[in-house]
């Protein structure tokens, strides 16, 4: 039997730094090291250009990592029988939640500013967090968009 879909939403996180702007930085970066070791190793200090390659490197495989990371898609699904979240990148996807939309809960953390700092789905002393690349503010209207679609679901409503 097929559930109607009460939600179904991709949280990709946010990089603002594009693939020409890390080159750009990198470049930069790499430039600004060559010039200092060049000075260094003038004054005769031979292990700082070593350095200051682990620096660059370091700062690369930094980067490396968050745009792997950024490419990792969490995807929320509410339908009438269940609630199920999925991490998917290209190569993969991976079930992290599922449990009866009956007996699913939602759960905020706020902080003194009353921003939704935590979400998470609850079901019987489980809990996943839910929509960590988001802002406090959208997290906020995502924690409202999910309890919204849980209430519709239970109640049959389309």
């Amino acid at each position: 039997m097929t559930w109607p879909i009460y939600m179904d939403a991709e949280i990709k996180p946010n990089r603002s730094l594009s693939e020409r702007g890390f080159i750009l930085l990198i470049s930069v970066i790499t430039v600004a090291n060559v010039a200092s070791a060049i000075a260094f190793l003038n004054m005769g200090a031979s292990l700082v250009p070593i350095f200051l390659g682990v620096d660059v490197l370091a700062i690369t495989v930094a980067f490396l990592a968050s745009f792997r990371a950024g490419r990792q898609i969490e995807r929320v699904k509410v339908s009438a029988s269940d609630v199920v979240i999925t991490y998917e990148t290209p190569h993969a996807s991976r079930v992290v939640w599922e449990s009866p939309t009956a007996f699913t809960r939602v759960a905020t953390e706020r902080d003194e500013d009353n921003r939704v700092i935590a979400l998470k789905v609850m079901l019987s002393g489980r809990h996943a967090a839910v929509a960590v690349a988001l802002s406090p503010g959208e997290r906020g209207e995502f924690a409202k968009a999910l309890e919204n679609a849980i209430w519709r679901a239970k109640r049959g409503d389309l």
